[in-house]
């Protein structure tokens, strides 16, 4: 079995990888003892990238296209291997095809949420979650970094740490960023932009370019989200008695089309809306009176006074309260007062408005 597992290979020229996955990232060419033979034809088709390797060291990289694998085309791996006999027997090397079509729709998202200070709400945890695209930018860097000698490394053995590189990323930059959390949704594109920024460094660490960085969510905690739609209905409905009213007048409705469906419950229900709704129109009735703008009656008008007590400014009073000053004997015909309207304080009887307040009381003895 041997024997002719060796004869196989010795006999076959062309060095190719025809991809029939979506998730391999470096493929090891298989090749009994790693010997190709001198003049073998060498396929890179596009999206892909060859690597050498002898003893471990990269010797080459070949970029798409058709191959003849002879000194001329390999002279960094001649010089590594220096044999006298210039590639005329086969040689060892590893060849290894590195996937360098884009992978997209890979998914991120925050394990726990993130703890942060926001400028409305105060320290507050947020959750979020993406997609992002990468590609190998350096095949080289991504053998010797990442995948070393396996046979087949796919794209599951780096996402993983590529997602911590994000996480770490996207946690600071939000930070840094002091959007309020009511403004991120609109800020979306310029986080995005930031935190791509931070993190194509350490990705380049590992030969991976980062193509596209997207945000689809940053979310509140159940708790926050449940108060902000509570406010946002109380937003929506507006004036609250007249909402009250509709929803009486409602319940009346439903209970006149139903008069006996609810026996005594509901005849206590339809008491107790009458009530609530006489309420609410006795209050709507008394609102709209005092919003009507009707002038007060003739000799109904509030006096507004200030009186000059012990020296000092007091008031404005109204006419129970000059009654009380003026029985009290801080209110007499001497006393200075002013109201509005007036060029200057007055002696309270030069003024004829509180005439009837000094009149009720008697003079002083003699």
């Amino acid at each position: 079995m041997d024997f002719w597992k060796k004869l196989k290979g010795e006999l076959i020229d062309i060095v190719e990888w025809l991809d029939d996955s979506r998730d391999t990232l470096v493929y090891r060419f298989e090749r009994m003892n790693n010997e190709i033979k001198y003049g073998a034809k060498l396929i890179v088709r596009e999206g892909q990238v060859a690597v050498f390797v002898d003893q471990g060291k990269i010797a080459d990289v070949f970029q798409p296209g058709l191959y003849t694998l002879e000194t001329k085309n390999l002279p960094i791996l001649s010089t590594l291997l220096g044999w006298k006999y210039g590639f005329e027997s086969p040689f060892k090397a590893e060849v290894y095809f590195v996937n360098s079509r884009q992978f997209t729709d890979c998914k991120w998202g925050t394990a726990n949420p993130i703890m942060l200070r926001d400028a409305e709400f105060g320290p507050m945890r947020l959750r979020a979650y993406g997609t992002y695209a990468f590609k190998v930018g350096d095949a080289g860097a991504l053998v010797k970094e990442v995948s070393g000698t396996s046979g087949r490394f796919t794209a599951d053995g780096i996402t993983d740490q590529l997602r911590n590189f994000i996480l770490t990323c996207f946690s600071d930059a939000l930070a840094e960023s002091k959007v309020p959390a009511l403004d991120l949704a609109s800020n979306y594109e310029e986080l995005s932009s930031l935190i791509a920024s931070k993190i194509k460094p350490p990705f380049k660490t590992y030969g991976i370019d980062l193509t596209a960085f997207l945000i689809e969510n940053i979310s509140l905690p159940p708790e926050v989200e449940a108060a902000l739609d509570k406010r946002t209905s109380m937003g929506v409905i507006g004036d609250m008695g007249k909402f009250t009213q509709f929803q009486t007048a409602t319940a009346i409705g439903d209970a006149a089309k139903n008069p006996n469906g609810g026996g005594a419950m509901a005849q206590g229900m339809g008491i107790g809306a009458g009530f609530a709704m006489a309420n609410q129109m006795s209050g709507a009735i008394a609102g709209a009176n005092q919003s009507s703008g009707v002038p007060p009656l003739p000799g109904a008008a509030t006096l507004r006074f200030f009186v000059a007590i012990d020296g000092k400014q007091a008031g404005p009073f109204d006419t129970a309260a000059l009654a009380q000053l003026s029985a009290t004997g801080k209110l007499t015909p001497q006393t200075l007062v002013w109201k509005q309207g007036m060029p200057a304080w007055s002696p309270a009887s030069d003024c004829p408005d509180l005439h009837i307040t000094l009149g009720n009381n008697p003079p002083p003895l003699p």
